[in-house]
C-alpha cells in the first residue's frame, strides 16, 4: 500500500494568524474565545466566539481578498503557508499530478448575506456580479487550485463538522489510487455571524457563558453547555512517501490510515457505534492495533450528550490507554475547518512527543471513561495517534497519524 506523509503544515485561527502561533497557543493552553460586542450579537442568547487572531486580509491584496469570501481568504492564507511550509515550489509537480481537497460545512454565508441585504435595501444593481463565486462551497478549492495551478482535482467535501477530516481521508485516496503525487488538503469556516447563531441558538448548541468566555468551551466537563463557534482554516500538503524522499523532504509524519463513515441514524443525535467503526476501520487500513495508539485528538465539541458518547466510543476501542486531549476547549469549534485544524494539531504531537492541554476541565464527568489532558500539556512519546471529528448527519471519520 502506498505510503502517504505530511509534509506541510499552514494555519490560521482564533490562537493565531499561522501554525506557530496556534500551536504555541494550544501548548500554554490559551484561549481565542472572546465576548461579541458587535451590535448584531446583543438579541442573541450567546455571545461568545472565537473568530481569527489576525484577519486573512493581512495577508492578501486588498483587491484580491474583495473577490472573496472570508472562508476562502482563511483557506488561502492556510495553503500558501502550508505550501512554503512544504519547500515545493512551482514546477516540482506536475499539475496532473497535484490535487486539492478543500472542505467546508457552510461555504460563502457572510458573502450571501451581505448581497441579501444590498438586494432588500438597494435594489438588484447592487448585487455583486461576484457574489456567485464568492458563495459557492466549492469557492475555496478552486481559489487553492489556481493559486497552485493544481489539474488532479479540486474537491469539495461538505460533512457538517466532520468535513476538514474528511478532506485528508480523500487526499490519503487520492494519493493510494495514484492520483495524484500532492494533495493540499484541508478545511475552512467563516461564519460568525447573527444567522448563524442564532439557528446553533435555537438548537441550544451554543454555550451561553457570556460572562466567561475563556472558559466557555468545556469538554467533558459537567458544566458544558455547549460549544463557542470558531473560524479559520487549516491546510496540511500531503505527499506519496517516495515523492517527498525523492525531493529529500524529512516530513512531519505519515498518514498512515483514514475511514469515513455513516451512522444512517439520526440527523444530530450521534451513534456510538459508527464512530466506533470509524476508528476501528482507520486503525485496520494503518496496520495498527489499538495498543498502538496512544493518544487521541478528540472531537470533543462540548455538548452535553456528543462528548459523553464519544468518551464511551473512544474507550470501548483503546480502553484507558490513549490519552485524550479536546483542542477545541481553546480554540472553539471551527465546524467544516475543525477536523483539519485538530489534524495539524494531531500531526505536531506525534513529531514533537507532546499533547496540547484542555484547560477548561475541571470537573469532569462522574462516569468519564478516558483519561483526558488537563491544565497542562503533556511531555510524552507519540508513535501513533487518532483524531476523531463527527458532524450532523451522521457523518464520521478518524485519521491515524504515525511517526516516520
Amino acid at each position: 500500500m502506498t505510503d502517504a506523509v505530511i509534509t506541510g503544515l499552514g494555519a490560521t485561527t482564533p490562537l493565531g494568524g499561522d501554525v506557530a502561533s496556534t500551536w504555541a497557543g494550544l501548548l500554554a493552553g490559551r484561549s481565542g474565545a472572546a465576548a461579541l460586542t458587535d451590535e448584531w450579537a446583543e438579541p442573541l442568547k450567546a455571545r461568545i466566539a472565537a473568530r481569527m487572531a489576525q484577519d486573512p486580509t493581512e495577508k492578501i491584496d486588498r483587491v484580491v481578498a474583495r473577490r472573496m469570501d472570508r472562508s476562502t481568504q482563511a483557506a488561502l492564507v492556510a495553503a500558501r503557508e502550508a505550501w512554503a511550509d512544504s519547500g515545493l515550489a512551482d514546477g516540482d509537480v506536475a499539475p496532473d499530478r497535484l490535487a486539492v481537497v478543500v472542505a467546508t460545512g457552510i461555504g460563502g454565508i457572510n458573502s450571501l448575506l451581505e448581497n441579501e441585504e444590498a438586494l432588500r435595501t438597494k435594489g438588484p444593481r447592487r448585487v455583486s456580479p461576484r457574489m456567485i463565486q464568492m458563495i459557492m462551497p466549492n469557492s475555496s478549492a478552486a481559489v487553492v487550485s489556481l493559486e497552485f495551478g493544481a489539474r488532479a482535482g479540486a474537491i469539495t467535501p461538505v460533512s457538517a463538522c466532520a468535513s476538514g477530516a474528511e478532506a485528508v481521508a480523500h487526499a490519503l485516496d487520492l494519493i493510494r489510487l495514484g492520483r495524484a503525487d500532492v494533495v493540499i488538503a484541508g478545511g475552512t469556516e467563516a461564519c460568525v455571524n447573527q444567522l448563524t447563531m442564532a439557528g446553533f441558538g435555537q438548537a441550544q448548541a451554543l454555550s451561553t457563558r457570556n460572562d466567561d468566555p475563556v472558559t466557555a468551551s468545556r469538554p467533558f466537563d459537567k458544566s458544558r453547555d455547549g460549544f463557542v463557534l470558531g473560524e479559520g482554516s487549516a491546510i496540511l500538503v500531503i505527499e506519496r512517501a517516495e515523492f517527498a524522499a525523492a525531493r529529500g523532504r524529512t516530513p512531519y509524519a505519515r498518514l498512515a490510515g483514514a475511514r469515513v463513515t455513516s451512522d444512517a441514524y439520526d440527523m444530530v443525535a450521534p451513534a456510538e457505534e459508527g464512530q466506533v467503526r470509524a476508528m476501528r476501520h482507520a486503525l485496520a487500513e494503518a496496520g495498527l492495533s489499538e495498543k498502538d495508539i496512544v493518544h487521541v485528538n478528540a472531537h470533543a465539541t462540548s455538548t452535553p450528550t456528543g462528548d459523553g458518547n464519544e468518551a464511551r466510543a473512544i474507550h470501548e476501542v483503546f480502553g484507558d490507554a490513549a490519552l485524550v486531549c479536546a483542542t477545541k476547549s481553546m480554540t472553539g469549534h471551527l465546524l467544516g475547518a475543525a477536523g483539519a485544524l485538530e489534524a495539524v494539531a494531531t500531526v505536531l504531537s506525534v513529531h514533537h512527543g507532546v499533547v496540547p492541554p484542555t484547560p477548561t476541565l475541571v470537573d469532569p464527568d462522574d462516569d468519564l471513561p478516558v483519561e483526558v489532558t488537563r491544565a497542562q500539556a503533556r511531555q510524552m512519546e507519540v508513535p501513533a495517534a487518532l483524531s476523531n471529528s463527527f458532524g450532523f448527519g451522521g457523518h464520521n471519520t478518524a485519521l491515524v497519524f504515525a511517526s516516520v
